[in-house]
């Protein structure tokens, strides 16, 4: 009898021994730091009023419209807006730098070049400074997605044309992707501006989204 009873002693011992391991082994993978997801890669918007909203609230332009598209079908990229009202090309060339080295996008985004054909500023100069934008993205290791924009004939034949020319010409030199006319889903739509006949309304802001996603998508695989 009692080495019945040694036996079902051990086998019990055996038992807790083997419960205790398995709770310390249970207790030990809950207090393990859980990985965390990588951080978010970025898109860089280098653009104009056009791309910052203007007359809207910052959430209902094209760009804030585009993170929110990225957030549903593309998760692990995040949208960082550093269109500025006004700017023209010279200005983006200025800044893209500091944009570069502050946000290390992935893709960047160049949608400027408006406000130098509407002050009739230098086709010449303006593709340099595109040049710049386009070669400095690239050279910190970014895929670019080149916008471009249209002007209106009263400037001109030779300055319309060669203005959009600017834009093919960018791109095929740098291989990077174009996208040639922001606003084409809507330019001849007078109801869809505002006042000013220069920006668009909010209402339009997804058409532009649209337009810009199949150019943008790709680029974030």
């Amino acid at each position: 009898m009692r080495q019945g009873y040694m036996r079902e002693r051990t086998r019990t011992v055996g038992v807790l021994g083997y419960l205790v391991m398995t709770l310390a082994m249970g207790l030990a993978t809950l207090g393990a730091p859980v990985a965390e997801a990588g951080p978010a890669r970025t898109v860089l918007v280098m653009g104009d009023s056009l791309s910052a909203a203007y007359g809207l609230a910052p959430e209902e332009g094209w760009v804030a419209l585009t993170a929110e598209q990225m957030a549903r079908q593309t998760p692990g990229w995040r949208v960082v807006n550093a269109s500025v009202s006004g700017e023209t090309t010279a200005g983006g060339a200025a800044r893209i730098e500091g944009e570069l080295a502050r946000n290390q996008p992935a893709v960047v985004v160049i949608a400027l070049g408006g406000n130098d054909g509407l002050r009739g500023l230098s086709l010449k100069q303006t593709r340099a400074n595109l040049e710049k934008l386009v070669s400095a993205a690239k050279a910190s290791g970014a895929r670019v997605l080149l916008v471009g924009m249209r002007m209106p004939p009263n400037l001109g034949k030779a300055y319309t044309e060669g203005f959009a020319a600017n834009y093919r010409a960018v791109a095929e030199a740098h291989k990077v992707s174009l996208l040639p006319f922001l606003l084409e889903p809507i330019a001849m739509e007078r109801a869809s501006f505002q006042s000013d006949n220069i920006h668009p309304v909010a209402a339009v802001q997804p058409k532009l989204r649209d337009h810009v996603w199949p150019a943008l998508a790709p680029l974030l695989k």
